[in-house]
Protein backbone atom coordinates (compact mmCIF):
# COMPACT_ATOMS: atom_id res chain seq x y z
CA UNK A 1 0.00 0.00 0.00
CA UNK A 2 1.24 3.52 -0.82
CA UNK A 3 1.19 5.91 2.12
CA UNK A 4 1.23 9.70 1.86
CA UNK A 5 4.37 11.56 2.89
CA UNK A 6 4.63 14.28 5.46
CA UNK A 7 5.42 17.83 4.34
CA UNK A 8 4.90 21.13 6.21
CA UNK A 9 2.23 22.29 3.77
CA UNK A 10 -0.25 19.52 4.67
CA UNK A 11 -1.46 21.74 7.54
CA UNK A 12 -3.83 24.59 6.65
CA UNK A 13 -4.33 26.90 9.66
CA UNK A 14 -7.23 29.35 9.45
CA UNK A 15 -6.21 33.04 9.41
CA UNK A 16 -7.78 33.76 12.82
CA UNK A 17 -6.67 30.54 14.49
CA UNK A 18 -4.62 32.25 17.20
CA UNK A 19 -7.68 34.26 18.27
CA UNK A 20 -9.60 30.99 18.56
CA UNK A 21 -6.87 29.38 20.66
CA UNK A 22 -6.74 32.42 22.93
CA UNK A 23 -10.51 32.06 23.38
CA UNK A 24 -10.13 28.39 24.35
CA UNK A 25 -7.50 29.26 26.95
CA UNK A 26 -9.66 32.06 28.38
CA UNK A 27 -12.76 29.86 28.56
CA UNK A 28 -11.01 26.88 30.12
CA UNK A 29 -9.23 29.15 32.59
CA UNK A 30 -12.59 30.50 33.74
CA UNK A 31 -13.96 26.95 34.02
CA UNK A 32 -10.93 25.90 36.07
CA UNK A 33 -11.44 28.88 38.36
CA UNK A 34 -15.03 27.85 39.04
CA UNK A 35 -13.92 24.32 39.91
CA UNK A 36 -11.04 25.55 42.07
CA UNK A 37 -13.39 27.75 44.10
CA UNK A 38 -15.64 24.77 44.77
CA UNK A 39 -12.91 22.19 45.43
CA UNK A 40 -10.52 24.61 47.19
CA UNK A 41 -7.73 23.24 45.00
CA UNK A 42 -6.75 23.68 41.37
CA UNK A 43 -7.14 20.47 39.32
CA UNK A 44 -6.53 19.62 35.67
CA UNK A 45 -8.97 21.37 33.33
CA UNK A 46 -9.64 17.95 31.78
CA UNK A 47 -9.02 14.42 33.08
CA UNK A 48 -8.81 15.72 36.64
CA UNK A 49 -9.69 12.50 38.49
CA UNK A 50 -6.99 9.87 38.20
CA UNK A 51 -7.92 6.19 38.13
CA UNK A 52 -4.44 4.65 38.22
CA UNK A 53 -0.85 5.96 38.17
CA UNK A 54 1.51 3.22 37.05
CA UNK A 55 4.93 2.55 35.56
CA UNK A 56 6.13 -0.14 33.18
CA UNK A 57 7.97 -0.57 29.90
CA UNK A 58 7.40 -0.19 26.18
CA UNK A 59 9.09 -2.67 23.84
CA UNK A 60 9.62 -1.75 20.18
CA UNK A 61 10.37 -4.75 17.92
CA UNK A 62 13.45 -4.88 15.69
CA UNK A 63 11.59 -5.77 12.50
CA UNK A 64 9.00 -3.03 11.93
CA UNK A 65 8.35 -2.23 8.24
CA UNK A 66 10.10 0.90 6.99
CA UNK A 67 6.96 3.05 6.99
CA UNK A 68 6.32 2.23 10.68
CA UNK A 69 9.98 2.31 11.78
CA UNK A 70 10.05 6.09 12.11
CA UNK A 71 11.17 8.53 14.80
CA UNK A 72 11.22 6.91 18.23
CA UNK A 73 10.30 3.60 16.57
CA UNK A 74 13.10 3.61 13.99
CA UNK A 75 14.92 0.81 15.83
CA UNK A 76 14.03 -1.84 18.35
CA UNK A 77 14.46 -1.22 22.06
CA UNK A 78 12.85 -1.16 25.49
CA UNK A 79 11.83 2.11 27.15
CA UNK A 80 10.52 2.87 30.65
CA UNK A 81 7.04 4.42 30.66
CA UNK A 82 4.77 6.20 33.12
CA UNK A 83 1.02 5.94 32.46
CA UNK A 84 -1.86 7.88 34.01
CA UNK A 85 -5.43 6.63 33.55
CA UNK A 86 -8.14 9.21 34.33
CA UNK A 87 -11.80 10.11 33.97
CA UNK A 88 -12.66 12.86 31.49
CA UNK A 89 -14.17 15.83 33.36
CA UNK A 90 -12.08 18.74 34.56
CA UNK A 91 -13.35 18.24 38.12
CA UNK A 92 -13.35 15.37 40.61
CA UNK A 93 -16.91 14.11 40.19
CA UNK A 94 -18.38 10.85 41.45
CA UNK A 95 -18.38 7.99 38.99
CA UNK A 96 -22.09 8.34 38.25
CA UNK A 97 -20.79 10.90 35.73
CA UNK A 98 -19.06 8.45 33.39
CA UNK A 99 -17.77 10.39 30.38
CA UNK A 100 -14.80 9.83 28.05
CA UNK A 101 -11.53 8.63 29.63
CA UNK A 102 -7.85 9.32 29.21
CA UNK A 103 -4.62 7.34 29.06
CA UNK A 104 -1.51 9.52 29.10
CA UNK A 105 1.80 7.83 28.32
CA UNK A 106 5.25 9.27 28.98
CA UNK A 107 8.07 7.37 27.28
CA UNK A 108 11.54 7.90 28.76
CA UNK A 109 14.81 7.74 26.85
CA UNK A 110 13.39 9.29 23.66
CA UNK A 111 16.49 10.70 21.99
CA UNK A 112 16.45 13.00 18.98
CA UNK A 113 15.43 16.48 17.93
CA UNK A 114 12.62 17.74 20.14
CA UNK A 115 9.95 20.41 19.74
CA UNK A 116 10.94 23.91 20.92
CA UNK A 117 10.58 24.32 24.68
CA UNK A 118 10.79 20.59 25.40
CA UNK A 119 14.12 19.76 27.01
CA UNK A 120 13.62 16.30 28.52
CA UNK A 121 14.36 13.08 26.57
CA UNK A 122 10.71 12.01 26.64
CA UNK A 123 7.81 11.43 24.25
CA UNK A 124 4.23 11.88 25.48
CA UNK A 125 1.18 10.27 23.90
CA UNK A 126 -2.03 11.81 25.26
CA UNK A 127 -4.87 9.43 24.36
CA UNK A 128 -8.60 9.22 25.06
CA UNK A 129 -11.50 6.85 24.47
CA UNK A 130 -13.22 7.41 21.15
CA UNK A 131 -11.45 7.28 17.79
CA UNK A 132 -12.35 10.91 17.02
CA UNK A 133 -12.51 14.27 18.78
CA UNK A 134 -16.17 15.35 18.34
CA UNK A 135 -15.41 19.09 18.13
CA UNK A 136 -13.27 18.47 15.05
CA UNK A 137 -11.36 21.75 14.90
CA UNK A 138 -10.08 24.48 17.21
CA UNK A 139 -13.21 26.53 16.43
CA UNK A 140 -15.38 23.57 17.32
CA UNK A 141 -13.33 23.10 20.48
CA UNK A 142 -14.03 26.73 21.44
CA UNK A 143 -17.76 26.33 20.71
CA UNK A 144 -18.18 23.09 22.65
CA UNK A 145 -15.81 24.16 25.41
CA UNK A 146 -17.95 27.25 26.00
CA UNK A 147 -20.98 25.02 26.63
CA UNK A 148 -19.04 22.64 28.90
CA UNK A 149 -17.41 25.53 30.74
CA UNK A 150 -20.79 27.13 31.34
CA UNK A 151 -21.96 23.95 33.04
CA UNK A 152 -19.06 23.86 35.51
CA UNK A 153 -21.14 25.50 38.23
CA UNK A 154 -24.09 23.10 37.89
CA UNK A 155 -24.73 20.50 40.61
CA UNK A 156 -23.32 17.02 40.11
CA UNK A 157 -26.80 15.56 39.76
CA UNK A 158 -27.41 17.59 36.60
CA UNK A 159 -24.15 16.39 35.09
CA UNK A 160 -25.04 12.81 35.97
CA UNK A 161 -28.39 13.23 34.19
CA UNK A 162 -26.71 14.53 31.01
CA UNK A 163 -24.19 11.68 31.11
CA UNK A 164 -26.98 9.14 31.55
CA UNK A 165 -29.00 10.61 28.69
CA UNK A 166 -25.98 10.49 26.35
CA UNK A 167 -25.15 6.92 27.40
CA UNK A 168 -28.71 5.73 26.76
CA UNK A 169 -28.77 7.50 23.40
CA UNK A 170 -25.62 5.73 22.28
CA UNK A 171 -26.95 2.40 23.53
CA UNK A 172 -30.03 2.90 21.35
CA UNK A 173 -27.88 3.90 18.36
CA UNK A 174 -25.64 0.86 18.86
CA UNK A 175 -28.70 -1.36 18.70
CA UNK A 176 -29.32 -0.21 15.11
CA UNK A 177 -25.67 -0.43 14.08
CA UNK A 178 -24.50 3.16 14.49
CA UNK A 179 -23.16 5.47 17.22
CA UNK A 180 -22.52 9.09 18.16
CA UNK A 181 -19.01 10.29 19.04
CA UNK A 182 -20.50 13.16 21.06
CA UNK A 183 -22.78 10.81 23.01
CA UNK A 184 -19.76 8.58 23.72
CA UNK A 185 -17.80 11.63 24.84
CA UNK A 186 -20.49 12.73 27.30
CA UNK A 187 -21.79 9.32 28.37
CA UNK A 188 -19.23 6.53 28.33
CA UNK A 189 -20.46 3.04 29.38
CA UNK A 190 -19.82 1.86 32.93
CA UNK A 191 -17.14 -0.56 31.73
CA UNK A 192 -13.67 -1.21 33.15
CA UNK A 193 -11.01 1.40 32.24
CA UNK A 194 -8.34 -1.26 31.64
CA UNK A 195 -10.33 -2.95 28.85
CA UNK A 196 -10.84 0.28 26.88
CA UNK A 197 -8.91 1.28 23.76
CA UNK A 198 -7.44 4.81 23.79
CA UNK A 199 -6.78 7.02 20.73
CA UNK A 200 -4.78 10.12 19.78
CA UNK A 201 -7.95 11.14 17.86
CA UNK A 202 -5.95 13.69 15.83
CA UNK A 203 -2.87 12.99 13.68
CA UNK A 204 0.81 13.48 14.32
CA UNK A 205 3.89 13.38 12.18
CA UNK A 206 5.35 9.89 11.82
CA UNK A 207 8.83 10.71 10.58
CA UNK A 208 8.51 10.72 6.78
CA UNK A 209 4.82 9.86 7.12
CA UNK A 210 1.71 10.84 9.16
CA UNK A 211 -0.31 8.69 11.57
CA UNK A 212 -2.89 8.46 14.28
CA UNK A 213 -1.89 6.41 17.33
CA UNK A 214 -3.91 4.19 19.67
CA UNK A 215 -3.40 1.77 22.57
CA UNK A 216 -5.43 -1.45 22.52
CA UNK A 217 -5.78 -3.81 25.53
CA UNK A 218 -3.97 -7.07 24.83
CA UNK A 219 -4.08 -9.65 27.61
CA UNK A 220 -6.42 -12.45 28.56
CA UNK A 221 -7.01 -10.82 31.97
CA UNK A 222 -8.15 -7.57 30.34
CA UNK A 223 -10.33 -9.48 27.90
CA UNK A 224 -12.09 -11.14 30.83
CA UNK A 225 -13.09 -7.69 32.11
CA UNK A 226 -15.40 -6.96 29.18
CA UNK A 227 -18.59 -8.12 30.93
CA UNK A 228 -17.71 -6.01 34.02
CA UNK A 229 -20.00 -3.08 34.81
CA UNK A 230 -19.78 -0.55 37.62
CA UNK A 231 -22.70 0.03 39.94
CA UNK A 232 -22.07 3.76 40.56
CA UNK A 233 -24.42 3.81 43.54
CA UNK A 234 -22.15 1.43 45.48
CA UNK A 235 -18.86 3.31 45.10
CA UNK A 236 -18.37 6.92 43.98
CA UNK A 237 -14.78 5.99 43.10
CA UNK A 238 -15.65 2.61 41.66
CA UNK A 239 -13.53 2.87 38.51
CA UNK A 240 -10.46 3.57 40.63
CA UNK A 241 -11.31 0.81 43.10
CA UNK A 242 -11.65 -1.73 40.29
CA UNK A 243 -8.48 -0.61 38.49
CA UNK A 244 -6.36 -0.66 41.63
CA UNK A 245 -7.68 -4.15 42.40
CA UNK A 246 -6.78 -5.29 38.88
CA UNK A 247 -3.19 -4.04 39.16
CA UNK A 248 -2.88 -5.71 42.54
CA UNK A 249 -3.53 -9.08 40.86
CA UNK A 250 -2.47 -8.84 37.21
CA UNK A 251 -0.23 -7.20 34.63
CA UNK A 252 -1.90 -5.00 32.01
CA UNK A 253 -0.70 -5.15 28.41
CA UNK A 254 -1.50 -2.69 25.62
CA UNK A 255 -0.49 -2.84 21.98
CA UNK A 256 0.49 0.60 20.74
CA UNK A 257 -0.61 0.86 17.11
CA UNK A 258 -0.27 3.42 14.31
CA UNK A 259 -2.74 4.10 11.49
CA UNK A 260 -0.82 5.66 8.60
CA UNK A 261 -2.20 8.44 6.39
CA UNK A 262 -3.12 7.05 2.97
CA UNK A 263 -5.89 9.23 1.46
CA UNK A 264 -6.05 13.02 1.84
CA UNK A 265 -9.78 13.11 1.04
CA UNK A 266 -11.08 10.45 3.40
CA UNK A 267 -8.43 11.00 6.10
CA UNK A 268 -8.34 14.78 6.72
CA UNK A 269 -5.53 16.37 8.71
CA UNK A 270 -7.48 19.42 9.90
CA UNK A 271 -10.77 17.82 11.03
CA UNK A 272 -10.33 15.45 13.99
CA UNK A 273 -14.06 14.59 14.02
CA UNK A 274 -13.59 12.36 10.95
CA UNK A 275 -12.63 8.77 11.67
CA UNK A 276 -9.99 7.53 9.24
CA UNK A 277 -11.53 4.54 7.41
CA UNK A 278 -9.87 1.22 8.10
CA UNK A 279 -10.41 0.40 4.42
CA UNK A 280 -7.77 3.04 3.61
CA UNK A 281 -5.32 1.92 6.31
CA UNK A 282 -5.56 -0.11 9.49
CA UNK A 283 -4.02 0.28 12.93
CA UNK A 284 -0.79 -1.75 12.96
CA UNK A 285 1.24 -2.69 16.04
CA UNK A 286 4.40 -0.66 16.64
CA UNK A 287 5.15 -1.52 20.29
CA UNK A 288 3.92 -3.42 23.34
CA UNK A 289 3.38 -1.62 26.65
CA UNK A 290 3.50 -3.85 29.74
CA UNK A 291 2.34 -2.45 33.09
CA UNK A 292 3.21 -5.03 35.77
CA UNK A 293 1.37 -5.73 38.99
CA UNK A 294 1.89 -2.85 41.41
CA UNK A 295 0.24 -0.46 43.82
CA UNK A 296 -1.57 1.70 41.25
CA UNK A 297 -2.59 4.39 43.73
CA UNK A 298 0.17 4.81 46.28
CA UNK A 299 0.02 8.18 48.05
CA UNK A 300 3.45 9.55 47.10
CA UNK A 301 3.23 8.42 43.49
CA UNK A 302 -0.32 9.73 43.00
CA UNK A 303 0.65 13.06 44.50
CA UNK A 304 3.55 13.29 42.04
CA UNK A 305 1.46 12.22 39.01
CA UNK A 306 -1.52 14.44 39.85
CA UNK A 307 0.14 17.52 41.30
CA UNK A 308 3.62 17.77 39.81
CA UNK A 309 3.91 15.72 36.63
CA UNK A 310 2.70 17.02 33.28
CA UNK A 311 1.60 15.15 30.15
CA UNK A 312 1.40 17.29 27.01
CA UNK A 313 1.30 16.80 23.22
CA UNK A 314 4.13 19.37 23.16
CA UNK A 315 6.42 16.90 24.98
CA UNK A 316 7.41 15.39 21.68
CA UNK A 317 10.17 14.58 19.28
CA UNK A 318 10.08 16.67 16.12
CA UNK A 319 9.51 13.40 14.25
CA UNK A 320 6.14 13.02 16.05
CA UNK A 321 4.94 16.65 16.07
CA UNK A 322 1.17 16.90 16.57
CA UNK A 323 -0.70 18.02 13.45
CA UNK A 324 -3.99 19.69 12.60
CA UNK A 325 -6.23 22.34 14.09
CA UNK A 326 -7.07 20.60 17.36
CA UNK A 327 -3.46 19.60 18.00
CA UNK A 328 -2.13 23.10 17.29
CA UNK A 329 -4.59 24.32 19.89
CA UNK A 330 -3.51 21.67 22.38
CA UNK A 331 0.14 22.64 22.00
CA UNK A 332 -0.70 26.00 23.60
CA UNK A 333 -3.74 25.16 25.75
CA UNK A 334 -2.11 22.36 27.76
CA UNK A 335 0.87 24.50 28.66
CA UNK A 336 -1.17 27.56 29.63
CA UNK A 337 -3.61 25.63 31.83
CA UNK A 338 -0.83 23.58 33.44
CA UNK A 339 1.06 26.75 34.34
CA UNK A 340 -2.07 28.28 35.88
CA UNK A 341 -2.83 25.13 37.90
CA UNK A 342 0.68 24.74 39.27
CA UNK A 343 0.91 28.42 40.12
CA UNK A 344 -2.43 28.32 41.98
CA UNK A 345 -1.26 25.32 44.03
CA UNK A 346 2.21 26.73 44.67
CA UNK A 347 3.89 23.76 43.00
CA UNK A 348 6.73 23.82 40.49
CA UNK A 349 5.76 21.68 37.47
CA UNK A 350 8.18 18.92 36.49
CA UNK A 351 9.17 18.08 32.93
CA UNK A 352 10.06 14.63 34.30
CA UNK A 353 13.17 13.40 32.51
CA UNK A 354 13.72 9.98 34.08
CA UNK A 355 11.63 7.17 35.53
CA UNK A 356 13.83 7.40 38.66
CA UNK A 357 12.25 10.78 39.48
CA UNK A 358 8.88 9.09 40.10
CA UNK A 359 8.27 7.94 43.69
CA UNK A 360 8.35 4.16 44.13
Amino acid sequence: MAYLRYSPDIERPEPDEQKTIDGIIAGMTAQAGTVEAREHHAVRASHAKSTACVIGEMKVPDDLPMELAQGLFARGGTYPVAVRFAQGPGETLGDRVSTHRGMSIKVFGAEGERLPGHDAPTQDFVLATGATFPSGTAKGFLRDGTVIGGSAGLPEGAKSAVSSLARNLNRALNAVGTSSALAEFLGHPYDHPICNAYFSQAPLRWGDYVAKVAAFPSSVHQDRLKPWRLNPHQDEDGFRTATVAFFRAYDAVFELRAQLWADAKTQPIEDASVEWPSADSQYRTIATITLPRQDAYGDDRVRYFDEVMTFRPAHSLAAHRPLGSVMRGRLQVYRALSDIRHRANGIAPADTASIEEIPA
